[in-house]
């Protein structure tokens, strides 16, 4: 095929490569080929059929803070099938159901006077509280107080990272944690109070066939403008000379491939694309690459013989005696029509080295039950199957020492000018969808039609996107 623009390669059909895929092909003067090893488009954010039920990797909201530009793109997409949905969770906390969003009434109502006291005294001797490590643990005990803190965020860190409080950066704190001082948390709950809401307080967008279908749109605007999207296709190298990337090489089917280029954009994990270059990187910079820690997740679905299992869409587990941390309904999300039948997602974080990864598909589901019985929530009809879904690099983990890794590898990126790094892999980031596509958008903004792309602005908006927190 004869070459109609300028050739950007883009690894990753998640919302981030997806999105910066559309918004160049819109330009019509980039030949852009997106390249993915998975069978499908979304990623981490995708959807599949499960039972003839649509299934998402976990559980997946679009937040009303998405940039209106960003949001006006995916409606014109989508249409009709973009739901606005209420949200409707609950969290156990002292083995006690309280609504989430937060709902002051339902506070008062539904926690033990132990716990309300406790927060009460934090509150008073909060002026009292020394500063402290920079730690997770001390950035939250410190604005939120130890009542919060120990009953809920520090058991839930220990869940969903595997560490200690003590072993995390604050800035794990600052990016995963929206309401991190009791202020905050105030606000938060106020927002579900009539008077007090925000536009978009206590909502969600959701589409009708699951929430991969905003990557599906994505990859599909962008097919229709003449972008390449290679699936089931391995990257195994990223071939560099003199300061730029010339070309990615690839191989599918057993079949080898090498992809001229004048642009990279990478949304893979940092670490991984560090050990696709070719030459080969310095040792202290694969080293870094090696040491840098994501969490794992092990997603299970148990598909039961019912039109419902509770009317929430998401439950979260804090508790450490219960092994899953969050619990999903993708039926309640989207108000799928799937008569006496409905599929539950339960979230277990773990180590690739656990047991459990290697556990079978009936030991995973039985755990999930035991789970749920625990938490007062027995399965009481029939279980038709039971799949699960292993994500290797759920999380980053923001451990004390993750600054200097991540710094050494994203220096030495920054050596090739025509190679960029973004979305939530690439920048080893805690970040939603809108954030994500974000990024992609923004990137379109830096790169010119001839093809220069604009660093210093780059720059600004990366220190921008340090200000993303995730919205749960």
């Amino acid at each position: 095929m004869t070459k109609t623009g300028i050739p950007v390669g883009i690894l990753g059909a998640g919302p981030a490569g997806l999105g910066a895929a559309y918004r160049l092909s819109c330009r019509r003067n980039f030949e852009v080929t997106v390249i993915d090893r998975s069978p499908a488009v979304g990623g981490n954010a995708g959807s599949f059929e499960l039972a003839g039920v649509r299934a998402d990797y976990g559980s997946h909201r679009l937040h009303p803070s998405c940039n209106p530009e960003i949001l006006a793109d995916i409606r014109g997409m989508l249409g009709e099938e973009l739901l606005d949905r209420p949200r409707h969770g609950r969290i156990r906390l002292r083995g006690r159901w309280v609504h989430f969003p937060l709902k002051p009434a339902d506070l008062l109502r539904h926690l033990p006077a132990s716990f309300l006291g406790g927060v009460a005294v934090d509150t008073l001797t909060k002026p009292f509280r020394r500063n402290g490590s920079d730690t997770f643990a001390a950035h939250l005990e410190r604005g939120l107080g130890r009542t919060i803190c120990r009953d809920f965020y520090f058991p839930y860190a220990r869940k969903i990272w595997g560490v200690s409080p003590d072993e995390l950066d604050a800035e794990q704190a600052r990016r995963r944690v929206s309401a991190a001082s009791l202020g905050k948390m105030v606000r938060k709950a106020l927002n579900s109070v009539v008077g007090f809401r925000k536009r978009g307080g206590g909502r969600f967008y959701y589409p009708r066939r699951g929430f991969g279908a905003i990557s599906e749109a994505y990859g599909a605007a962008a097919e229709a403008n003449g972008v390449h999207l290679k699936l089931k296709t391995d990257v195994t190298g990223v071939e560099t000379q003199a300061g730029r990337v010339r070309a990615i090489e690839t191989m599918a089917q057993g079949s080898h491939e090498r992809i001229d280029v004048e642009h990279v954009l990478s949304t893979i994990p940092i670490s991984q694309l560090i050990r696709f270059l070719r030459p080969t990187a310095p040792q202290d910079v694969l080293q870094a690459a090696c040491n840098l820690k994501f969490r794992a997740m092990i997603l299970i679905y148990l598909v039961l013989q019912t039109d419902q299992f509770t009317e929430f869409d998401a439950h979260y587990f804090p508790d450490g005696n219960i092994g899953i941390s969050r619990l999903s309904e993708p039926k309640n999300y989207g108000l799928a029509t799937s008569p006496k039948r409905t599929v539950l997602c339960a979230e277990l974080p773990c180590s690739t080295e656990d047991p459990f990864w290697r556990a079978s598909d009936r030991e995973l589901g039985w755990m999930v039950r035991d789970a749920l019985r625990i938490a007062g929530l027995p399965i009481g009809c029939p279980v038709l199957s039971v799949a699960s879904r292993k994500l290797a690099q759920a999380y980053p983990i923001y451990d004390r020492g993750y600054r200097d890794r991540f710094d050494r590898m994203d220096d030495y990126l920054q050596r090739f000018e025509n190679l960029v790094t973004f979305g939530r892999q690439g920048l080893f980031a805690h970040d939603n969808t809108h954030h994500a596509l974000a990024m992609a958008y923004s990137l379109d903004n830096c790169l010119s039609d001839s093809g220069v792309f604009d660093r210093e602005r780059w720059a600004q908006f990366r220190r921008e996107f340090q200000n993303h927190v995730v919205e749960d």
